[in-house]
């Protein structure tokens, strides 16, 4: 006759118990970032469908991936921001969680990519369109703090919240 294991059964029934946050990015550093990137992108529109447009658009491409892979401080801009920038600014008054920039990343990836495999595919006029609607992003959030990739990734929350 064999006892029962006395190690009592874990509860299935309980939801599993929240991720704590990552630490925190300073805000203005994705703010700088997106400054850099806008200009890129302006560089994109007044070169129109010129192969160097897309060359640009690859460019900044790249960085959104790299800010998808390794986050916002993992990118070109990140590293500028925090070798040259930060040190001759203040601390910042708080950090945000860098979830959101993270995911915004990956919308500016999913754009210009998009704008990228379309002139692959002999649509040259994508690579504007693409920049142009990056670029409306990126100015947002440069001039303004508005993180439009930051606001869907929010709402995203909110609707699995609800469910």
């Amino acid at each position: 006759m064999t006892r029962p294991d006395p190690t009592p059964l874990a509860d299935t029934t309980a939801p599993p118990a929240p991720r704590p946050a990552p630490a925190g990015v300073d805000p203005r550093g994705p703010r700088f970032g997106a400054a850099l990137t806008a200009v890129l992108l302006v560089v994109v529109l007044l070169l129109g469908t010129a192969p160097a447009a897309t060359a640009v658009l690859a460019l900044v491409a790249a960085s959104f991936a790299l800010g998808v892979a390794r986050g916002v401080g993992g990118t070109w801009q990140g590293v500028l921001f925090r070798t040259v920038v930060r040190p001759r600014l203040g601390a910042p008054s708080e950090l945000e969680d860098p979830r959101p920039p993270r995911f915004a990343q990956l919308v500016g990836l999913v754009v210009t990519g998009a704008g990228l495999v379309l002139a692959l595919a002999g649509i040259g006029a994508a690579v504007p369109v693409a920049a142009a609607v990056a670029l409306v992003a990126a100015f947002l959030n440069a001039v303004f703090g508005l993180c439009l990739g930051c606001e869907l990734y929010l709402l995203g929350v909110r609707l699995r919240a609800r469910t």
